[in-house]
């Protein structure tokens, strides 16, 4: 592919597409380049302060493919799709950690890592997320809080509780 230089079509489509879509008020969570069933797929998650409906996602879809129609940087015949990130959401950023403080999430580091003290070195949580502070993501396992600098979370993700949705319906 030319035009790209060393940018993935996923980086650039994000650099390209992350600012169009906030100033709609829209969250680019994640964008994935991927060859499915033989033909190339731009997906794109998108998200709201409010929550996301599928008029959201169609809103998004025809303000983006105008633009990628312009900009006109991917060679192959591609799909897009635009799509909710669902339940359990990906947390990169920091505000993401904040704006889902209190909620259940799962954070897996690169490699072993002392959190709290007094525990053994781990790469996995899963608690209740605290937010994100002093440039370390903060989830609470078992009453104890962990810190994990962000440089070292590999994946992090809301983790849909079950449980608690029942007893919410019973």
């Amino acid at each position: 592919m030319t035009g790209i230089a060393q940018e993935s079509v996923a980086e650039r489509a994000r650099q390209l597409l992350e600012p169009v879509l906030a100033r709609d008020g829209f969250d680019l969570v994640e964008v994935e380049w991927q060859r499915e069933g033989g033909s190339w797929m731009l997906r794109l998650y998108v998200d709201k302060a409010t929550g996301i409906g599928i008029d959201d996602c169609q809103a998004a879809s025809r303000l983006v493919e105008t633009i990628l129609d312009v900009e006109d940087f991917i060679e192959p015949t591609y799909s897009l799709e635009v799509s909710s990130p669902g339940v359990e959401r990906p947390l990169r950023k920091p505000e993401d950690f904040n704006r889902f403080a209190g909620q259940r999430a799962k954070v897996r580091a690169f490699g072993p890592i002392e959190s709290a003290a007094g525990q053994p070195p781990r790469k996995q949580w899963t608690g209740t997320l605290r937010g994100f502070a002093d440039g370390a993501v903060e989830i609470q396992v078992d009453g104890k809080v962990h810190r994990i600098p962000v440089g070292r979370v590999a994946k992090a993700h809301l983790e849909y509780d079950f449980e608690a949705d029942l007893r919410r319906k019973a």
